[in-house]
């Protein structure tokens, strides 16, 4: 509803409509108000814009024109501000009051969202480390980390000169840093990648923080293992 703050006149126009318990038209809307037809019709036309007013049509009881009147949609008000980054507060703080499992619990919903974010391979494509760990990267910049991966192939540090929790960070890193590091082990064990988030250095820099890539050796065929045994 950000047009409704910023036009004191189109506010007006949805406030009296709201109080009229039925539709309105143009003429109707512009008396109650004192200002001209061609004012309310224009605000009428950009709430109906908005989704905020529905413009209906009602058919004549007798001889004439259809009649076309405003009201407003029904449901709660969606402008104004958004309280998130306090709800998160809240949980993060009765998350950290439960105690030991706190940060076990943030590391398991960080994997769970890796591997739900995270942009899948096309099917019967071998996880390479260059592309896994360019998806890993494209994930971290969709989620506004702005990340800045060291020159070569496969970069096995990744600085993120952005948080987008920044100010969760700084008074729950316990918990909001684990789930940054384990979201990203959750995208990679998604894409079965032949890489591994080791560790995230929460402001290991003046300007960024740095996670740590590293390669999983894969294990050896099962004839190597058995032929390993017998030696």
């Amino acid at each position: 509803m950000a047009a409704t703050r910023t036009s004191p006149r189109r506010g007006e126009v949805l406030a009296v409509l709201r109080a009229a318990g039925t539709p309105l038209g143009v003429t109707e809307t512009a008396e109650r108000i004192g200002v001209h037809p061609n004012t309310v019709r224009f605000h009428l036309d950009a709430l109906v814009g908005e989704g905020l007013v529905e413009r209906q049509v009602q058919e004549p009881s007798g001889r004439g024109r259809p009649r076309t009147v405003y009201a407003p949609r029904p449901g709660m008000d969606r402008g104004g501000r958004r309280g998130y980054q306090l709800l998160a507060r809240m949980l993060l703080s009765h998350l950290t009051a439960t105690g030991a499992g706190a940060t076990a619990a943030a590391t398991e919903t960080g994997r769970a969202w890796g591997r739900f974010l995270v942009e899948p391979l096309p099917p019967f494509a071998p996880p390479g480390p260059e592309e896994s760990a360019a998806r890993l990267v494209r994930l971290l910049d969709d989620l506004g980390f702005a990340p800045d991966p060291e020159t070569g192939p496969v970069p096995s540090r990744i600085r993120l000169r952005h948080c987008p929790f920044l100010e969760l960070a700084e008074e729950h890193g316990n918990l909001v840093c684990p789930l940054h590091l384990a979201l990203m082990q959750g995208a990679l064990a998604e894409l079965d990648a032949p890489l591994a988030a080791t560790d995230l250095e929460p402001f290991a820099e003046p300007e960024a923080c740095v996670a740590h890539l590293a390669p999983v050796r894969s294990a050896p065929p099962a004839s190597e293992q058995t032929a390993e045994r017998q030696v």
